[in-house]
């Protein structure tokens, strides 16, 4: 099995892309306000901490993106008999770039809006010990040359629950 610390974070992009429901909910969210939003393919949601500086040289990452991967395991031994009971952190990051900074300044809170509806859909236990809860904190990022021209990044970072013997 894998580590719990990669399932996690896995168990993630699965969740987005299952039944492509990142894409529906950004289709959806576009129509409602009458807006064109670049679409966010599922090859577009990857596992890799890497920077956006050394995801820009990677000819696979494109935008936009969403790079998760996670930041912290914490063991506090809340159910006294299980050997591992605490808490995951997994971070998303997600990237949008644009030729003009007004475009990527929207759409990134699309994305990030999109992104976290889904996940609040699937609260609850997604199996092999890990449980969603439901909390997450966004932090959004001012645009910055890059990308295609200017580059905005949000950080959401997701709090999981697991347990296991």
């Amino acid at each position: 099995m894998l580590p719990l610390t990669l399932l996690t974070a896995q168990q993630t992009a699965s969740v987005l892309n299952a039944d492509n429901a990142l894409q529906q909910q950004l289709t959806a969210m576009g129509n409602a306000c009458n807006t064109s939003i670049p679409p966010l393919a599922p090859g577009q949601i990857v596992l890799s901490s890497a920077s956006p500086d050394v995801g820009d040289k990677d000819v696979q990452l494109t935008y936009p993106r969403i790079c998760l991967y996670s930041a912290g395991l914490k063991n506090t031994q809340a159910e006294k008999f299980r050997s591992l009971s605490g808490s995951v952190t997994v971070v998303a990051e997600v990237w949008s770039s644009a030729n003009l900074v007004n475009e990527t300044d929207q759409w990134i809170h699309f994305y990030v809006e999109a992104m976290t509806s889904v996940l609040r859909g699937q609260i609850g236990d997604w199996g092999n010990g890990i449980f969603f809860s439901g909390m997450y904190e966004v932090q959004f990022q001012p645009p910055k040359s890059g990308g295609l021209g200017y580059v905005q990044s949000a950080k959401v970072t997701l709090i999981f629950n697991v347990s296991q013997n």
